[in-house]
């Protein structure tokens, strides 16, 4: 299933979620001409130092398999998150922060908002050293974080409805569906990859580090409640109109 876009009205502009995303767009622009490639040993290029190698977290050490990190080595934890690894990371990435970002945005307020990102990021970095320690293959990503947002998401507007694009069989259909559908759906997906994939080996899957998306996923639905994160209060009366500010429309939750 394939999020196209949330009905869950807004009353701010979300600035942040928007900066977050051109961060990464530019970044990667950056990658694109040449600052991050790939070789039989690991990543090359201007960019390569900025991703995430869990062995050299655990030894305090350089590797060579990304040129020169980032100095000091952690710094690699932050960094590693604006990096992306083709069009489709990017791009899947980049649709699940603009569609579920902007509310929680709001839930938070802008400081907090980033706050929880990056802790995000670094929960889900955490987990994947957790079970891969020695593992020498560079992360790189913002899934983690986005993770969180996901994991946020859930908590706070579970019941809010999704505009989904679903592949049954052969057939693609367009749902509506409460975001606890697809997000269920999707976290559940990696627990499958990370616990029953058949070609995982240390931790990794296909590629994809599954775990960094479970350990972010929960950092978010722990970390929004720890940081007071609320959804609008609905009125005494049982519903509420909350003006959209990309249309100008009422909505009555």
């Amino acid at each position: 299933m394939i999020p196209l876009r949330d009905e869950n009205p807004l009353r701010i502009t979300p600035w942040l979620t928007y900066l977050l995303i051109a961060a990464n767009v530019g970044i990667f622009l950056l990658e694109f001409t040449g600052g991050l490639g790939q070789s039989e040993t690991g990543f090359v290029g201007a960019l390569a130092g900025y991703s995430m190698v869990p062995a050299e977290i655990t030894r305090g050490i350089d590797l060579p398999t990304n040129g020169v990190t980032v100095r000091p080595l952690w710094l690699s934890l932050f960094s590693c998150m604006f990096l992306h690894g083709g069009w489709l990371h990017l791009l899947g990435n980049m649709l699940y922060l603009f569609i579920f970002g902007n509310n929680i945005e709001e839930a938070l307020g802008r400081v907090r908002f980033v706050l929880f990102y990056l802790l995000c990021g670094l929960c889900a970095s955490a987990a994947q050293i957790a079970v891969s320690p020695g593992s020498v293959i560079p992360n790189l990503g913002a899934s983690g974080a986005i993770a969180g947002v996901l994991g946020a998401y859930l908590v706070l507007f579970p019941t809010a409805k999704v505009d989904t694009l679903a592949f049954l069989a052969i057939f693609i259909t367009r749902l509506r569906v409460p975001a606890f559908v697809i997000l269920g759906f999707w976290i559940v997906s990696q627990f499958f990859s990370q616990f029953l994939g058949s070609q995982a080996t240390e931790g990794e899957s296909g590629g994809v580090a599954y775990m960094a998306h479970i350990g972010g996923f929960v950092a978010g639905m722990i970390l929004i409640k720890l940081m007071g994160g609320k959804a609008p209060a609905p009125s005494p009366y049982g519903a509420y109109d909350v003006p959209d500010i990309h249309t100008g429309a009422n909505y009555r939750r």
